[in-house]
């Protein structure tokens, strides 16, 4: 029997779940609201693990490919201290092959492979069981039903409202994203700083990190502990104009003002502000913000840890949707190999009733597996932007190969 199967989301969980149906012979209508694949950027690296990211894509057939693809040195990992003194450098041993580096954009790609997007679909309401299924609302006005409905559409889900009334909040932390491109020819300097893989700094309640992409492309994070309208009153929120006051020299164009307001579409006073905040750090570290391109806003929000619902028929929840946690390289691998496992008993699943016992089973062990995800990756945002800094040396010396 063909179930009715729709995924809400063109992203990691969602497109591995397709993919896995479709090796199995079962169609799948995969709904994104983006009007195309290259409508925004895809984003920075993964690190897929062994036994999540690269389980998911074996089955989905990809791993061979995978493989082609990825950078085992991307594992490379160094510290350094706020003064620019190398504190760690892992790197990876020959053969190494557990948690190589791809970027999104290239995994996106390697996920497509024959499936048929439906671009531009953006969805607004999904209702559970009415009638002759469930009812999914789109942006256009138009409407659809389907046997079972999948969000695997990311923080601000519009398919979780179905299942759950939680929101996600604000964690307390912020990053910055900016980039550099090129930058073994443009910055060779910081090409030999960064190293094959990532690089982090870490100082009192902040830090840098800069991970590399394919092609000389960089990301660079600044992350800092502050309130979500941080930017409203540098100086009552941060203290940034007073110090930025005693450093005009070094930040010039700043508004030193005793309470100004930062407008998060300028760049040029997105740099000053970082380079007031990391006042301090050395110059080799703090030429990742002079240089960056464009910088981008990314407060850290997370649902509830265990976050859980009462089974709805017809609907689940794939990856973020279902267990946004901190971003420490754990989501995007739960989120692919959920999409392939529920993919699979879904494909097993001959009636209506098998498919709704099969997903409630899958709901079952999902929660668990993330709930204990959730609090780890908590516990480690914790860790590594803290009041001592030498919290987040001795989290990556646990997890670290000796």
């Amino acid at each position: 029997m063909r179930h009715r199967i729709a995924v809400i989301g063109g992203g990691p969980a969602g497109l591995t779940f397709a993919r896995v149906l479709h090796r199995h012979g079962h169609p799948v209508t995969i709904l994104e609201r983006d009007p195309a694949p290259d409508a925004r950027p895809p984003g920075g690296v993964l690190d897929l693990h062994e036994r999540m990211g690269q389980l998911a894509l074996g089955k989905a057939g990809l791993l061979a490919e995978f493989q082609a693809l990825s950078r085992p040195e991307g594992q490379a990992m160094r510290i350094l201290d706020v003064d620019g003194t190398v504190l760690r450098d892992w790197r990876p041993r020959p053969g190494d092959r557990a948690n190589p580096e791809i970027d999104r954009g290239q995994l996106r790609d390697l996920l497509l492979g024959p499936l048929d997007v439906q671009w531009g679909r953006g969805v607004t309401e999904v209702v559970p069981r009415t009638g002759d299924g469930v009812l999914v609302r789109f942006a256009d006005g138009r409407q659809e039903t389907f046997d079972l409905v999948v969000g695997a559409d990311g923080a601000w889900s519009r398919v979780r409202p179905a299942v759950s009334s939680a929101t996600p909040h604000y964690t307390g932390i912020t990053l910055v994203e900016t980039s550099l491109d090129d930058v073994d020819t443009r910055h060779p300097d910081l090409a030999r700083l960064i190293g094959d893989g990532s690089m982090a700094v870490y100082g009192v309640n902040r830090g840098l990190v800069a991970q590399r992409n394919s092609g000389g492309h960089v990301k660079v994070y600044a992350q800092f502990r502050a309130p979500l309208d941080w930017h409203t009153s540098l100086d009552r929120h941060m203290g940034l104009n007073r110090r930025a006051g005693m450093n005009a020299g070094m930040n010039a164009g700043m508004d030193t003002g005793l309470d100004t307001g930062l407008d998060l579409a300028d760049a040029e006073a997105m740099r000053s502000s970082l380079l007031a905040l990391f006042d301090g750090w050395a110059a080799p570290v703090l030429d990742l913000l002079r240089h960056g391109t464009a910088f981008v806003h990314r407060p850290l929000y997370v649902l509830p840890v265990s976050h859980t619902w009462a089974h709805v028929a017809g609907v689940t929840l794939l990856g973020d949707a279902a267990h946004l946690m901190p971003p420490l390289g754990v989501g995007a691998n739960l989120a692919m190999l959920e999409g392939a496992e529920l993919a699979e008993s879904v494909a097993a699943a001959p009636g209506p009733a098998d498919l709704d016992e099969a997903v409630r089973a899958f709901e079952e062990q999902m929660w668990a597996r993330a709930g204990g995800w959730a609090k780890i990756t908590m516990a480690g945002l914790e860790r590594l932007v803290s009041p001592d800094p030498t919290e987040a040396l001795a989290l990556f010396d646990e997890v670290q190969p000796s």
